[in-house]
């Protein structure tokens, strides 16, 4: 068939209907991926400005810009909406664009389910955002201790909202990573062995493993503290046989994996990033995946390190400070593979190798102080001070920050078909590097002269108004660095120079179709012969025949080998996830007032699932 019919009929089969009937019913990867993108930044802008108005507070003993309650609201809200709107989200919406592209496929799998996971994402961030606007933004924390959460002493409906919202963002993720696992085991292109997936892949797989055994934690969590609150009952309630001390088991087995979460992913950024910008191959591949796995691993053993001072036994402490230390091998072993392929290289200083070069750097410092907080007599000194905020800043902002935003204008091309400003992200990169370390690393200082986090105001006479001064103003030119990003998104996005192809020269398989891609992904499925399809062959790339035209098809392979098994009929655009999240939505909000809200809302939420489910007589797949 000649290409130009072969792309008529994949359009006509694959395509998203226009207006709003489509925007609504859509299922395609891309326009969901760009969908999560663009609001997880909406939501990284917000936090930021959060992040400006503590700074105002601290900026001079005893200001008085913000009372303590919205301090207590405000500091909330910014860790909550960083770590649950944006930082688990970002990484992920990057993979459902990204990984279906790297594979070779033209779906990701269960397609519903992915449109489902977005509009639940939007559900609870907005939740969230309008709790805040109305004053009743939750106040105990993005950790939400019990038993300052329990109903003794926070009354009202604030901490409800916060558990609630963590069950919208935690089935979203769930269904993400679920559907990242099944696409990258069974929909790789023919060839695409496993000693030839891409590392940005691995490090969504790992990453996606994390998500399904750790999440499950903090919604047991939160559904347990919501159930205290509204139902009386007493897992958190030492009076009644509780433990309050189940809730930070609970929660850190969620949240010290919550940050290899973030960080994994930024490993494989990097990684495409560097091979890219260096014109050759990662230095040691299979070191590198072992050290993604490993990193995976370890990060289950070594939650109790931030309870430390929770009065553990010995012996508890000793193996979580050797576990907590134990990580810092495998993230040096993949920063000294980066440096080597660096240092073979023929480096490019473009404005995606830039927020490589300031990830390295800044990711550095933050593991040298993760490994002084892993001890025990150090982590006593400077628990809950300023040290600890100049340390996860340093870890979350140096590991998963500055590869995104480098990933930002690597993939932008791909992503919108038009490319980045080159001289606006040379200031861009400028301004954030330089903010970021003149306003988090005076932190450190601040933390061993004893100012505790998290507190609204201090006295005249501590030694502390300098520094803060300091680091209030230098915040603002870090948020200057990420205002000027999002003007040259912005601005690139509508008028920008049309991009190629494969404007970098880059070689693995989201290169070898059209900026921005087509709606059926590729017009002929590749075949993989190496690791590197676009650079180890002069002539194009082998292609796969025989999946259908005229309905939705995708190709399933084997998961060692990727050899070609089956065909497989891929659902279309439906408005039945949207109604489904809907109605979820509605009987997970309700029910903060109500436990009979479980009961009446599960008639919509089932209705809505046959819908989704409905039978509509697709053939049967194929071998």
């Amino acid at each position: 068939m000649e290409a130009g019919e072969l792309d008529r009929r994949l359009g006509a089969t694959w395509s998203t209907p226009p207006g709003l009937w489509g925007a609504l019913s859509t299922v395609d990867h891309k326009i969901i991926g760009r969908r999560y993108i663009v609001t997880a930044f909406v939501f990284l802008a917000l936090g930021g400005v959060l992040s400006l108005l503590m700074r105002l507070q601290l900026a001079q003993p005893e200001a008085r810009f913000i009372g303590p309650d919205r301090y207590n609201q405000i500091f909330t809200m910014h860790g909550s909406n960083m770590m649950f709107l944006f930082a688990v989200p970002v990484m992920q919406a990057m993979a459902i664009y990204l990984v279906p592209l790297m594979v070779g496929t033209r779906h990701i799998a269960f397609p519903r389910l992915n449109a489902f996971s977005y509009w639940m994402y939007l559900a609870g961030g907005l939740l969230l955002w309008i709790a805040f606007a109305v004053d009743t933004g939750p106040d105990v924390g993005w950790f939400a201790y019990v038993p300052l959460s329990g109903p003794q002493y926070a009354a009202g409906k604030r901490a409800d909202i916060w558990a609630q919202m963590i069950t919208f963002t935690e089935v979203s993720a769930l269904a993400i990573a679920v559907e990242i696992v099944v696409t990258v085991f069974k929909q790789r292109a023919p060839g695409m062995s496993l000693d030839r997936i891409p590392l940005f892949v691995w490090s969504m797989l790992v990453t996606s493993f994390l998500v399904i055994l750790a999440m499950p934690a903090i919604m047991i969590a939160s559904t347990s503290l919501i159930l205290d609150r509204l139902v009386g009952t007493h897992f958190f309630n030492p009076a009644e046989g509780g433990d309050v001390l189940l809730w930070q088991h609970l929660f850190w087995f969620f949240g010290h994996p919550e940050v290899y979460i973030i960080f994994l992913p930024a490993v494989g950024m990097v990684s495409s990033i560097v091979a890219t910008f260096t014109q050759r191959p990662v230095f040691g591949y299979l070191a590198m995946v072992m050290a993604l796995i490993a990193t995976g691993v370890l990060a289950f053993g070594l939650w109790v390190h931030h309870m430390f001072v929770a009065g553990l036994p010995r012996l508890g402490e000793s193996f979580f400070t050797a576990s907590s230390m134990a990580i810092a091998v495998p993230a040096g072993l993949q920063i000294f593979c980066w440096l080597a392929t660096i240092w073979a290289g023929r480096p490019i200083f473009k404005a995606p190798f830039l927020f490589v070069i300031g990830f390295i750097v800044v990711f550095v410092i933050g593991g040298l102080t993760g490994v002084m907080v892993a001890s025990v007599p150090f982590d006593t000194q400077v628990h809950d001070t300023y040290f600890v905020v100049a340390h996860f800043h340093y870890v979350l902002v140096g590991g998963a920050v500055f590869p995104l935003l480098g990933a930002v204008y690597y993939w932008f091309p791909k992503l919108t078909g038009r490319m980045m400003s080159e001289s606006l992200g040379r200031w861009s990169f400028g301004l954030i590097f330089s903010g970021f370390n003149l306003t988090f690393f005076p932190m450190h200082i601040l933390g061993l002269q004893g100012m505790p986090r998290r507190i609204y105001t201090y006295q005249p006479e501590m030694p502390w108004a300098g520094l803060n001064m300091f680091i209030s103003l230098s915040g603002i030119i870090l948020a200057a660095g990420f205002l000027l990003f999002f003007i040259d998104a912005i601005r690139s996005a509508r008028s920008g120079p049309i991009a190629p192809a494969n404007p970098w020269g880059a070689s693995t398989l989201e290169w070898a179709t059209s900026s921005p891609p087509p709606s059926y992904n590729f017009a002929r499925l590749p075949v993989v012969e190496s690791l590197e399809p676009l650079s180890d062959r002069a002539d194009p790339l082998g292609f796969v025949e025989g999946l259908h035209t005229d309905r939705r098809e995708v190709l399933i392979t084997s998961v060692v080998e990727a050899r070609a098994e089956a065909r497989e009929s891929s659902v279309g655009n439906s408005i039945w996830p949207l109604l489904a999240a809907l109605a979820t939505s509605a009987m997970l909000i309700w029910s903060i007032f109500t436990p009979w809200a479980v009961v009446w809302g599960s008639i919509p939420i089932a209705i809505a699932l046959i819908g989704w489910f409905w039978p509509k007589g697709d053939p049967e797949d194929e071998s």
